[in-house]
């Protein structure tokens, strides 16, 4: 059994900051990636910015400058720091991790409950 579990979503004013952390526990044996996704009312689920094992870093165009990802592997947590808020980051973040199991082979997509991140103007 694997959880993710984010925390440090609210309400901020724009240009206000938050950081979002993500830890992944249970029986995990390795994890390839930890990203962040957004999805807004009405909008598909976007991937807005990802790290790799190998220390590999993307971000989507809208929130590159703005947002800093990073990664704990020892505590298998990943954090997404956000400055510079705009009213259209506004969205419910979901962490993600493509990661293998003890006992089980391959990779597989694990999704926190995701934390709502309100940017008022």
């Amino acid at each position: 059994q694997v959880q993710l579990v984010e925390s440090g979503g609210g309400l901020v004013q724009a240009g206000g900051s938050l950081r979002l952390s993500c830890a992944a526990s249970g029986s995990i044996f390795s994890i390839k990636a930890m990203n962040w996704y957004r999805q807004a009312p009405g909008k598909q689920r976007e991937l807005v910015a990802a790290v790799t094992s190998g220390g590999g870093i993307n971000y989507v165009d809208s929130v590159k400058g703005r947002f800093t990802i990073s990664r704990d592997s020892a505590k298998n947590t990943v954090y997404l720091q956000m400055n510079s808020l705009k009213p259209e980051d506004t969205a419910v973040y979901y962490c993600n991790a493509a990661l293998s199991v003890t006992g089980r082979t391959g990779f597989y997509d694990y999704w926190g409950q995701g934390t709502q991140v309100t940017v008022s103007s």
